[in-house]
């Protein structure tokens, strides 16, 4: 495993009657599915009940930001988590699907003051996606779900301290 560049100064514990939301790719699957074990062990471990973890699957990458959009407009989730793999062929396709991907899920925070945690690996080729899925460079579903945890406490501290209003 290498070295977390982003580990959090502070133990991180999920929000009490926090929800999170995460939807994946099963484009990909073998890569993807690994992405979302190690969300749902985060989850898991930061103190975050099953029961309080929807997870919803759809065809691939590109749909992500769609599914992103319904989950944070239901106003149900503190976070939604997007885990997918775009791995380069040889055509421009790679380009556009990692690109809208990219900014359409930034468009859905954004838009519905949800935070979207991007969870979707974009590399050249299977070894490096399997090595962020798991291998050397850690699992990055993890990180993705610890991230939302974060943002959750973020918004929670933001309500806590009158700057704006609590997740549902």
């Amino acid at each position: 495993m290498s070295d977390d560049r982003n580990q959090p100064l502070v133990e991180v514990e999920a929000p009490a009657g926090a929800r999170f939301a995460i939807v994946w790719s099963r484009f990909n699957h073998s890569v993807v599915s690994k992405l979302l074990e190690g969300a749902t062990a985060c989850f898991s471990e930061h103190g975050v009940a099953a029961e309080s973890v929807y997870v919803v699957e759809v065809p691939g990458a590109w749909e992500l930001p769609y599914a992103a959009q319904q989950l944070a407009q239901s106003n149900k989730f503190d976070a939604v988590v997007a885990l997918g793999a775009i791995i380069r062929g040889g055509t421009p396709h790679f380009d556009y699907v990692s690109e809208g991907t990219a900014l359409g899920l930034g468009r859905v925070t954004l838009d519905t003051g949800v935070p979207v945690i991007f969870g979707v690996l974009t590399t050249d080729d299977e070894t490096q996606a399997f090595d962020r899925a798991g291998g050397v460079h850690g699992n990055k579903g993890r990180d993705a779900a610890l991230t939302a945890i974060e943002m959750a406490v973020f918004d929670r501290k933001l309500a806590d301290d009158g700057i704006a209003t609590k997740r549902p």
